[in-house]
């Protein structure tokens, strides 16, 4: 059974009261949400308190969850306009991408350690930098599209659900802040 099959059943059976398989959804995609809070949330006990929110919204909303999405892609939704909400409600703006500490776990993975020389490591905190600072000047639809295919992995058609647009759009985006990010690497790379 495929992972989108396996959700709606277990939607179907929260939705007959079993709080027991909506507590499975909520292990199964507690980590990727809270990993979206924290894009947009700074301090830890708040984006545990914004996921613990989300999740509460989203078990309170299961009935009008109609299966035409991706369990994930409607928890997405609910989860990012809650974090958003919450920092509205602060008058605070969304924290830097974590593509910084994204790439500084990679650079800790053991094939690497065995590689790793003061240069490389220094190559690759300026490359992290890179990526962050474009990632942070790009306008929002392209970051957001970026983010949600390389970072979350999301298909183009469920971005296409999260960001309310065309699929077409959606490439256009991702192919955009692609080659921007390209460029701003080969320029570090080139020294220009």
């Amino acid at each position: 059974m495929e992972a989108r099959e396996t959700d709606q059943q277990l939607v179907k059976r929260a939705k007959k009261g079993d709080t027991r398989a909506f507590d499975l959804l909520v292990l199964k995609y507690q980590g990727r949400i809270a990993s979206l809070v924290g894009r947009f949330v700074q301090d830890a006990s708040d984006v545990e308190d914004v996921t613990q929110e989300a999740f509460i919204k989203a078990f309170r909303a299961l009935e009008k969850f109609r299966g035409d999405s991706a369990f994930y892609t409607w928890l997405y939704r609910i989860a990012s306009n809650t974090a958003k909400n919450y920092l509205a409600a602060k008058g605070r703006r969304p924290s830097a991408d974590s593509s910084v500490d994204d790439a500084e776990h990679y650079n800790e993975a053991d094939g690497l350690r065995d590689t790793e020389t003061p240069e490389n490591y220094l190559f690759g905190q300026e490359l992290a930098a890179v990526v962050s600072q474009t990632l942070e000047g790009l306008p929002r639809e392209l970051k957001t599209a970026l983010v949600l295919r390389e970072f979350d992995g999301l298909s183009y058609e469920e971005i296409a659900e999260v960001m309310e647009c065309p699929v077409g759009t959606v490439r256009s985006r991702i192919f955009r802040a692609r080659e921007t990010l390209e460029l701003k690497i080969s320029q570090q790379m080139t020294g220009d």
